[in-house]
């Protein structure tokens, strides 16, 4: 442990499932506080599902508490900690507010979300000076009912579903609780002002990318123009298979691509709706031109992002409300300079400028993302136009080192701020 760590506060940082490859910004910030000298206790809501892990999760090393994923699991933990919670000042106050809450959400996860934090209280590491939650919903609920109980401060960094589809009655109130939140786009940070007491808690605080990561790609060639069975451009899209992702809609989009036009789809990521997206290829003619890759490690993203001439990305909001935010992969297509089509939704457009630095279509419109993708297919010098400038607009205001120094110091980070990415 640095010196800088010997002398910082103690954070715990609520996660709902650590680690995940699809949560791969988390694990990048985790990374960076670290090396900004905080010291971090993780505490997460789920066991990891994925096979593999991303060499970033390797580097972190605060250590990992996993709470009860279902109470029935581990009764005697969890009987031991509601016996040394209840002992605890907060504790009538937060019983108080759960059961409130679960009047108004009388489901299962509610009454999880409080057993999860009798364990959290009971467990909360000696010296904790503020507990940390990634996303506005069951985590964010654990860490407040626990802070609760325990009189720790907490805060919130607030994502895309979390918010979009926890009701205004929950998020007013968890506005109001907090100390501060960070989210990580305009449109979020827009939103979640609108609807707390004190707008000053909101901050807008990107995510970014750590460029050391995502180095420039100087061997990028941008020829491939479709004309060539032997060499068809090569489209790549990264994202769980999920309705908001509307893989449904690219895949009508690419077959509606001329017939002369030569070109093959690779999918990067796990998800629900995979084996319907593989039906619906099928009933499409065009299976025989789609790589289903499933969830790979980082490193195997970064080498699809270099072989690919085109990043698509079908974005839209879902019935249920969830939608993205600011997808960390549309950041690092641009990082290995790939021309980027994607669609105008949520916070899409604050990094991809319509024209400019890719294409932009309206959600739920095939016919239109057919027209843009044949666009770029078409045209390699397009395609360089576009990636340079994405390129140069992404490293000038979506670093990393820009924003987290930030939130280092929100969570109380000591001494002068050395740079993130340095192994420092």
């Amino acid at each position: 442990m640095s010196d800088l760590q010997n002398q910082a506060p103690l954070v715990v940082v609520v996660l709902k499932g650590y680690p995940r490859l699809s949560e791969t910004f988390i694990a990048q910030e985790l990374l960076a506080l670290e090396r900004l000298g905080l010291r971090l206790q993780l505490v997460s809501l789920r066991h990891p599902t994925d096979k593999s892990t991303h060499p970033v999760n390797d580097e972190i090393s605060a250590p990992v508490n996993y709470l009860p994923e279902y109470l029935y699991q581990e009764p005697l933990r969890v009987l031991k900690s509601w016996w040394r919670a209840r002992r605890l000042p907060g504790y009538a106050a937060a019983r108080s507010v759960w059961l409130k809450d679960l009047r108004r959400d009388l489901t299962p996860n509610r009454v999880r979300r409080f057993g999860q934090a009798l364990v959290l209280a009971a467990e909360m590491p000696e010296g904790t000076a503020m507990v940390y939650a990634h996303f506005l919903h069951t985590p964010a609920s654990v860490a407040r009912y626990a802070s609760l109980m325990t009189g720790h401060d907490w805060s919130c960094s607030a994502h895309a579903k979390d918010i979009w589809t926890t009701p205004e009655w929950e998020l007013r109130e968890k506005l109001d609780a907090l100390s501060w939140l960070v989210t990580c786009t305009s449109v979020n940070a827009e939103y979640l002002a609108g609807l707390a007491a004190d707008k000053s808690r909101v901050s807008l605080m990107y995510h970014g990318l750590d460029m050391t990561r995502f180095p420039e790609f100087p061997d990028r060639r941008h020829v491939r123009d479709g004309s060539d069975p032997a060499a068809p451009v090569e489209i790549l899209s990264v994202g769980r298979a999920v309705a908001k992702k509307g893989y449904d809609d690219l895949l009508t989009a690419l077959a509606g691509l001329p017939g002369d036009l030569h070109w093959r789809f690779t999918h990067i990521g796990g998800g629900p709706l995979l084996g319907e997206l593989r039906a619906q290829a099928q009933q499409l003619g065009i299976a025989a031109r789609i790589d289903w890759r499933g969830a790979r490690p980082q490193e195997e993203v970064l080498a699809a992002l270099k072989a690919a001439d085109i990043f698509v990305l079908a974005s839209r909001i879902a019935e249920d409300g969830d939608r993205d935010g600011l997808p960390n992969v549309l950041m690092e297509a641009q990082s290995q300079k790939l021309a980027t089509v994607a669609t105008n939704v949520s916070a899409v457009p604050e990094l991809v400028i319509d024209g400019e630095t890719g294409l932009l279509v309206e959600p739920r419109d095939p016919a239109a993302m057919t027209a843009a993708l044949l666009t770029l297919a078409r045209d390699p010098d397009l395609r360089r136009v576009f990636s340079e400038a994405g390129n140069a607009r992404l490293r000038k205001l979506f670093d990393v080192n820009a924003w987290v120094g930030q939130l280092a110091r929100k969570l109380g980070a000591p001494g002068e701020l050395p740079r993130t990415g340095t192994g420092s």
